[in-house]
């Protein structure tokens, strides 16, 4: 592919372009890379074929996590000059190059591999994939937000509910097998290497679709009717703009850090364990979960992560992204509180609570793009989204770490069922309440951080 045919230049719409084609082109590159939420799928195998704990079978994901925001920080404003098309060329060449790293790692049983591979380089792939169509889908649709970034961050979300039948069916073929209360009995040679290569040739022909249509507007391109001082009715909406330079100098900036990491936290954690431990919190019940039963309640996860990126999202524009922000942290706070209450005497108690606190995950992550908008206005929103997406890496490490690091400890004195999780649950709660109390200190950005008009710089 030619160097050319991946400059920004390239990749602006004609006139009459609709704007409703770059949707499915952001969504395929988001339902790509949304694979890394099917991870937990991966560690039971892992932990039995290379003799892994809870914890080191999660550093892939971890460090998947964490390149995600380094490479968007890092990147964001590179992505913001160069074009979406060359940023998702390069997220399709790291990302599924991981993939086939990981695969080397797991033939030749160099876990050190997979980690580089799946997390290193397939993190680097997902930071850029990630915030490329997200920023471009802001520009096509200003008067609606909400709405465009919960379109894209919805095929993220949704990737796990195509990767994990997908993947699970794929290791049960390839050698696999698992006992009826779904633990792993045993994993022939080369079926989580296989696996892992079908993974990275297949998402790589997937992506190319993306590469292949999307579109920047032209610049002073607007919607047909859309006047952007009809925002201004809404206090936090700023019609001026911020440089990502500027933003890092703000608090609004850190008082939404701070709610995103403490967000994703409350989330990941689940998330990156959700077959292990809906597996150990009814293995001693009457009902224990078995292995597709427990892919099954991955995929449903993935589904209320999905559907809560688009519905919340697009619900925020019209109750505001301040409002829509207590609902998931203040009602998260109490669906955890459910859940360490109940315990395992009602499954499907702990299933719907489960899959609301998803759907607010993935709304956070959905939202809080349209959040940045309106407060620092869509002139460098892109690279200022990046640098926030650093406190996803750390939201990455600490979420995995609490829940991996604590139900090993308690395994390890005995314990089992909810009790592996009691405490980190609670822990979780308090993250909730701290970025409840950091969303209300969001106030309007001050003006010493606009940019200049160009009527301003005449003067």
């Amino acid at each position: 592919m030619a160097r050319g045919f991946l400059d920004r230049s390239r990749s602006i719409a004609p006139a009459g372009w609709s704007r409703w084609l770059v949707p499915p082109a952001a969504l395929s590159v988001h339902l790509a890379i949304g694979q890394a939420y099917a991870w937990s799928v991966f560690k039971p195998p892992l932990e039995k074929y290379l003799s892994l704990s809870g914890a080191q079978s999660a550093l892939p994901f971890q460090l998947g996590i964490v390149m995600l925001g380094l490479s968007a920080a890092l990147f964001g404003t590179r992505v913001e000059r160069n074009g979406p098309r060359w940023a998702m060329f390069v997220s399709l060449c790291c990302f599924c190059g991981g993939f086939l790293v990981a695969a080397l790692g797991v033939l030749t049983k160099q876990y050190w591999l997979v980690v580089l591979g799946y997390g290193g380089l397939g993190g680097i792939g997902l930071g850029i994939g990630y915030i490329s169509p997200v920023s471009t889908l802001i520009k096509w649709f200003p008067d609606r937000p909400g709405m465009a970034t919960g379109i894209a961050i919805m095929g993220f979300g949704g990737g796990a509910l195509i990767a994990t039948p997908w993947s699970t069916a794929m290791l049960d073929a390839f050698g696999v097998t698992y006992n009826s209360t779904g633990v792993v009995t045993g994993v022939e040679d080369g079926a989580i290497a296989l696996a892992f290569l079908v993974h990275g040739l297949a998402y790589a022909v997937f992506m190319t679709m993306g590469v292949l249509l999307v579109r920047v507007p032209a610049d002073g391109w607007r919607p047909a009717g859309y006047n952007p001082a009809n925002d201004k009715a809404h206090v936090l909406i700023t019609t001026a703009n911020v440089s990502a330079k500027n933003a890092v100098r703000t608090p609004q900036f850190w008082c939404l850090w701070v709610v995103l990491c403490f967000n994703v936290t409350a989330g990941i954690g689940i998330l990156e364990k959700a077959a292990p431990m809906i597996g150990d919190f009814f293995r001693q019940t009457p009902t224990p979960v078995t292995a597709s039963a427990a892919a099954g309640f991955v995929a449903l996860l993935s589904l209320a992560n999905m559907l809560g990126r688009i519905v919340w999202s697009s619900t925020s524009d019209l109750i505001g992204r301040k409002n829509i922000y207590r609902l998931y942290l203040g009602l998260g706070a109490i669906l955890y509180l459910i859940i360490a209450l109940v315990g395992n005497d009602a499954k499907i108690v702990f299933i719907l609570c489960a899959m609301m606190i998803l759907s607010f995950y993935g709304a956070g992550f959905a939202t809080i793009p349209a959040y940045l908008k309106d407060l620092f206005g869509t002139y460098q929103v892109g690279a200022i989204h990046g640098r926030l997406l650093t406190a996803w890496s750390v939201a990455g490490v600490l979420g995995p770490l609490i829940v991996n690091a604590i139900a090993d400890a308690q395994k390890s004195a005995g314990k089992s069922g909810p009790a592996l999780y009691t405490t980190s649950i609670y822990i979780m709660i308090g993250l909730l309440v701290i970025g409840f109390v950091a969303n209300e200190l969001v106030r309007p950005v001050n003006a010493k951080f606009h940019e200049k008009t160009a009527a301003e710089v005449a003067r």
